[in-house]
């Protein structure tokens, strides 16, 4: 083992989400290859890997084993969200955000990668995704929609949801897709770059488009 093993593996057996735990992350990436070659690191430790400049501020954050939280990635509850859970070897990467409000929570089941500049804003219904899905760059997740009645400022109306975000197992979703609240996107669906999802997808579909519609199936 090199030398550069060897520090890396010293340094990242004593990181955690502490202060002192993030130091030891810290000086474990001082050595470490850039960006995704630094995925290796998350088998080192049992906590995984969770950059010291990814921003996490959530009172109920749940994490399993062998996580990768990659440098900027942004967990917040802004007081009122509900849980952020994420399974076994789930990968964040840079630029994702978490926002959490009025009882939403995120689910994120193992072995699930969510690529770079995601965006989950859970606020009144909540996200719930299942095992190995994988989800494409610049991807949206809205549980929730204004109301726009007359008279009032959109700011000052009220939010409402018809319902959760539930992409379940298996499924993929290319780059730039936005699924709206109440949609469940079935086991192993796939969802064409740039779609927006209003309704349900069945298991194993493909479907892509502005609504999304289904173009065919896997099978």
């Amino acid at each position: 083992m090199s030398f550069r093993d060897r520090w890396i593996a010293f340094w990242m057996a004593h990181a955690g989400l502490s202060r002192r735990g993030r130091l030891a992350t810290m000086l474990a990436t001082w050595s470490a290859p850039a960006y995704k070659g630094k995925r290796g690191l998350a088998r080192l430790n049992p906590h995984g890997f969770i950059s010291p400049r990814a921003q996490i501020a959530c009172r109920d954050l749940r994490l399993a084993a062998y996580l990768y939280v990659d440098d900027s990635v942004v967990i917040y509850d802004r007081g009122d969200g509900g849980h952020v859970t994420l399974g076994e070897a789930v990968h964040l990467y840079r630029g994702t955000i978490i926002e959490l409000g009025q009882g939403g929570s995120v689910e994120i089941g193992a072995d699930s990668h969510i690529q770079p500049n995601c965006q989950f804003t859970a606020f009144v219904g909540s996200v719930r995704i299942g095992r190995a899905v994988q989800v494409a760059p610049g991807c949206a997740f809205y549980p929730y929609q204004h109301s726009f009645a007359a008279g009032q400022s959109i700011v000052e109306q009220p939010l409402a949801s018809a319902g959760d975000i539930v992409i379940s197992d298996g499924a993929w979703l290319g780059y730039g897709v936005i699924v709206l609240d109440g949609v469940t996107i079935g086991a192993g669906a796939v969802v064409g770059a740039g779609a927006v999802v209003v309704h349900d997808v069945p298991a194993g579909a493909i479907v892509a488009g502005v609504p999304a519609r289904v173009l065919g199936y896997r099978e």
